[in-house]
């Protein structure tokens, strides 16, 4: 007997997708359509929920590797990592689905299309999501989304591994509180400049199958459903084939909170037919009485359903498992060791120095006594961020630090205060009664590190970040008022202080750096991240992360929250004093760089070839970040004050040299006019390398050279593709 031919796997993609939405009715094709999809036991279509999350490793769905935040990803400047990780998450993701639905489970969380990465520009340090993105540099954010898409999606040139699903597209970076009614404008320039380029990459060259809208409108277009965004650029432009999701709840807020709509019907329709695909949400139950209304056509949901039901064929949803590749990932790959020996490497190479005052670090094994102090030195909480999985077992700093010493060596814990708790309670216990213990262990010690910074609970999502002053956002980038009095009270002891901050974001820590011995940055380091902090603190791993955002030294120097202009914003705009800038990280080793070379000019749009050489001239083995940055001295378009263009990780042994090479594409030469239109000018730029940005305000904290040279670049301007 010949198989129904949506369900033969030998037949042409688009026969199987025609012959099964021909085999549905109206209302069957719609339940499709939301993220909670319903059986159709007639067909034998089971149910399916489209609502996976895997940010940072499998999240909500149980006991699941736990990799650094997505910021400490960016951190590393690698890559090769973040593909190394994708690849683990989508193997843990896999092995999940296949034995929830084997037990009979397909809830949310267990699905195949996750709804990750993050690639919205952090533009701002008081955004709580920003810990979710790769920073604030369009290029790197860029770059690191690739990887993320290509190891999520695998490799098969018949099956997808997972979907991946780049968000919120696009404009979106707070305030958290008005993303429901917010309209973020943004000029032509500022979008194709900032706004876009990163999930242009994820989607143009890196395939993703999905893309999520954002809640807010940009220049007047709710986000999902922009005839801009969604179709002239997304499709037409990009030669996007995949689907688009709406972020959860997105369209009843068009009628709602923007009201640009008035009925769940009109809302409805107007997604659909501006390119939005599946609703996360409420609404598209409704679509059938729009039809009936006349609001959109039956053949505009076939369009939308085709793409649904393409990419569930392509994940082999319908295909017997022994012919799809993925389907066998056996239930073991989930927290195995290899994963979390991934996830300790991760949080090594995301952690940044950033001060190290007398060479101070690393510590010494066999001190007579360390005091650990603070709210995040044995909390498991703060190693994870949001949009986390649960890990079987992890390790916090003072764990870390203990397994690191030697058996002389005394560690004295105090937690010392609250992460936030900066009121006494109706019971008389004071904010500040756990000073005394912290103090008297400082007292007591050789060293402190006094581990200090935020939690999921103080930066996230609207209704996340339970404790953030603002649904989730930061009013203020400082510490928390009773961390700084705890900071102050324990550095007022005299014993050196090493500063371990995690964080998902930029902090204003001026006057703590000031007393500091040593400051380093661990982010949200995921399961492994105190096992990785003591191995930088005592010598196991040379620091290599750089800054991914630029650190300010007071919110003073940020423009209005509300303002998408990047005037002023990211190292690329910001002409103020930072406290520490984009790209910045200090080493154990230090790094020579010599012998670079490039041409003296080159005609628009021709590649630019850049060599250099780098050595390790100090003591110890380690990575350097490599950097290559762009500054124009003339050109007839504005132009940011610099940009990275180029980056590599160079793993080099003590007194060892590497010839690093770099291709500049046209493209990262490009600039982009008042109209958006995207252009290779004749002018005169200089290119700058090094382990840092080539800023003069940053010479006091550097530790490497940069070296510079102009060039030319000559013909007529060249448009580029948008």
């Amino acid at each position: 007997m010949a198989k129904t031919p949506w369900l033969d796997p030998d037949q042409p993609l688009e026969q199987r997708v025609r012959d099964l939405m021909g085999r549905m009715t109206l209302e069957e094709k719609i339940s499709q359509m939301v993220y909670e999809s319903k059986a159709i036991p007639r067909l034998g279509i089971p149910e399916y929920n489209w609502w996976n999350e895997g940010l940072h490793g499998v999240g909500r769905a149980g006991i699941a590797t736990v990799f650094p935040q997505a910021i400490g990803l960016a951190a590393s400047f690698d890559p090769k990592l973040v593909g190394r990780i994708a690849a683990a998450i989508s193997d843990e993701a896999r092995a999940k689905h296949h034995e929830f639905a084997r037990q009979g489970y397909r809830r949310q969380y267990h699905g195949l299309t996750l709804w990750s990465p993050n690639v919205n520009i952090f533009r701002d340090p008081r955004w709580g999501r920003g810990q979710e993105t790769y920073g604030e540099d369009p290029f790197l954010g860029g770059r690191m989304g690739v990887a993320f898409v290509k190891g999520i999606q695998g490799d098969d040139p018949r099956y997808v591994k997972l979907a991946a699903t780049p968000k919120h597209f696009a404009v979106h970076s707070g305030p958290e509180a008005l993303r429901h009614h917010f309209d973020a404008r943004a000029s032509a320039r500022d979008l194709r400049e900032t706004y876009l380029p990163a999930f242009r990459d994820c989607v143009v060259e890196a395939g993703a199958e999905s893309v999520m809208g954002a809640y807010n409108r940009t220049n007047g277009e709710p986000c999902c459903a922009s005839p801009t965004l969604l179709g002239r650029i997304l499709r037409k432009e990009w030669g996007f084939a995949g689907y688009v999701v709406s972020d959860c709840g997105a369209v009843f807020d068009f009628h709602a909170h923007h009201t640009v709509t008035s009925t769940p019907e009109q809302s409805a329709a107007l997604a659909v037919k501006n390119g939005c695909d599946l609703e996360c949400g409420r609404v598209y139950p409704a679509l059938a009485e729009a039809v009936r209304q006349g609001l959109l056509t039956e053949a505009q949901i076939d369009t939308a359903l085709a793409r649904l039901l393409r990419i569930r064929f392509r994940l082999g949803m319908f295909d017997p498992p022994e012919r799809v590749p993925y389907a066998s990932i056996p239930y073991e790959r989930v927290d195995c060791d290899e994963h979390r020996a991934i996830a300790r490497e991760a949080a090594r190479a995301s952690i940044v120095l950033l001060k190290n005052a007398g060479g101070i670090l690393p510590l010494g094994r066999d001190l007579g006594c360390i005091a650990v102090i603070g709210p995040n030195a044995d909390d498991r909480e703060a190693l994870l961020g949001n949009y986390n999985g649960q890990p079987s077992r992890s390790s916090t700093i003072l764990e870390g630090i203990r397994a690191a010493v030697s058996p002389r060596t005394r560690v004295i814990f105090a937690q010392g205060s609250d992460i936030i708790k900066d009121q006494d309670s109706i019971w008389g216990e004071k904010a500040d009664d756990g000073f005394a213990e912290a103090l008297a262990a400082a007292e007591r010690a050789d060293v402190v590190v006094l581990a200090l910074g935020l939690n999921n609970r103080l930066e996230g999502e609207e209704g996340s970040a339970l404790q953030s002053q603002w649904q989730g956002d930061r009013i203020s980038i400082d510490l928390p008022s009773i961390q700084r009095r705890l900071f102050d009270a324990v550095a007022e002891k005299g014993k050196p202080v090493i500063l371990v901050l995690l964080t998902g974001s930029a902090l204003a820590i001026p006057h703590e750096h000031e007393l500091s011995r040593a400051v380093l940055v661990a982010w949200y380091p995921g399961e492994e991240g105190g096992r990785a902090v003591a191995d930088v603190l005592f010598g196991d791993s040379c620091p290599s992360g750089r800054l991914p955002v630029t650190w300010v030294r007071s919110t003073d120097q940020l423009p209005p929250f509300t303002d998408y202009s990047m005037k002023g914003r990211t190292y690329r705009y910001f002409e103020g004093e930072p406290l520490y800038p984009f790209g910045f990280g200090l080493s154990y080793s230090s790094f020579v760089y010599d012998r670079l070379t490039l041409p003296p000019a080159v005609k628009a749009g021709e590649p630019l070839p850049v060599t250099v050489d780098v050595t390790n001239a100090g003591p110890r083995d380690g990575d350097e970040i490599v950097q290559v940055y762009l500054s124009w001295i003339s050109a007839p378009l504005a132009a940011p004050l610099r940009q990275l263009v180029g980056f590599q990780r160079v793993f080099l042994k003590s007194g060892q040299s590497s010839r690093v090479s770099f291709t500049i594409s046209d493209r990262r030469m490009s600039l982009v006019d008042e109209e958006g239109t995207r252009i290779v000018p004749p002018g005169r730029c200089r290119l700058s390398v090094g382990g840092r940005q080539p800023d003069s305000r940053s010479e006091e904290l550097a530790r490497t050279a940069i070296l510079s040279a102009e060039i030319e670049v000559t013909g007529t301007p060249l448009v580029l593709p948008a």
